[in-house]
């Protein structure tokens, strides 16, 4: 989205430079416009990926810690980088936000899944996420469930 909105800005200012010829011959010589610099945030690639994952309380010695999750091409220090990558792809693609919280009048099956927690921070598809999940009820169960291998299967 953010690229389409930099193309946009572009080609309107290309449009607007041509026009600028075409007015000075009717009416004059007209003041050169000063070159506006684009903010940075537009010339990062929209589809950018990058999140920060910690995992704890599992039980699980491999899956405890800090894990860096780069996207486009997959890289990082997560187990399983490529296929994490290809999950978070594959829910944006369907239009679904894995970050997004439970509701909060969502009717929820009381079942603990354990007490693992998980912190999720960063970019993905250059959206700002900071989100923590956990396996204390039904929803937040298939919350993390839905975000695997990004979050270890426990």
């Amino acid at each position: 989205m953010l690229r389409r909105l930099a193309l946009t800005a572009v080609a309107s200012l290309a449009a607007l430079s041509a026009a600028a010829p075409a007015a000075t011959a009717a009416t004059g010589p007209l003041p050169l416009p000063l070159p506006l610099p684009l903010p940075l945030p537009l010339l990062q690639d929209d589809a950018a990926t990058r999140l920060t994952i910690t995992v704890s309380g599992s039980g699980i010695a491999d899956a405890e810690g800090t894990f860096e999750l780069r996207c486009g091409p997959a890289g990082g220090n997560h187990p399983v980088a490529r296929q994490a990558c290809d999950r978070l792809d594959e829910l944006a693609g369907a239009g679904a936000d894995p970050f997004a919280p439970v509701p909060k009048d969502a009717l929820c099956t009381l079942q603990f899944g354990s007490p693992a927690t998980a912190r999720v921070t960063g970019t993905w598809h250059g959206r700002s996420v900071d989100t923590a999940f956990s396996r204390t009820n039904g929803c937040e169960i298939s919350r993390w469930n839905n975000l695997r291998p990004v979050l270890p299967n426990v």
